[in-house]
């Protein structure tokens, strides 16, 4: 189980590709942020409670991931 991310600091993440907020979603690998922004909507994985916002290494919308 993943640590939660800490609430001041969730409320200041944004996307890096396009700066729109973050929703938490769980993914086919576990805990992610997915960005709201439709256009967008790239999922940043979490690990141990810490995003990885790495706009490289995120899961397009519609992929598993693998």
């Amino acid at each position: 189980m993943s640590a939660p991310i800490e609430p001041w600091l969730r409320e200041i993440l944004r996307c890096p590709a396009c700066r729109s907020e973050l929703r938490d979603e769980q993914g086919p690998a576990g805990p992610e942020l997915v960005c709201v922004d439709p256009t967008c909507g790239l999922a940043y994985r979490v690990e141990d409670g810490i995003p990885v916002l790495l706009v490289d290494e995120a899961r397009r919308p519609g992929t598993d991931g693998s």
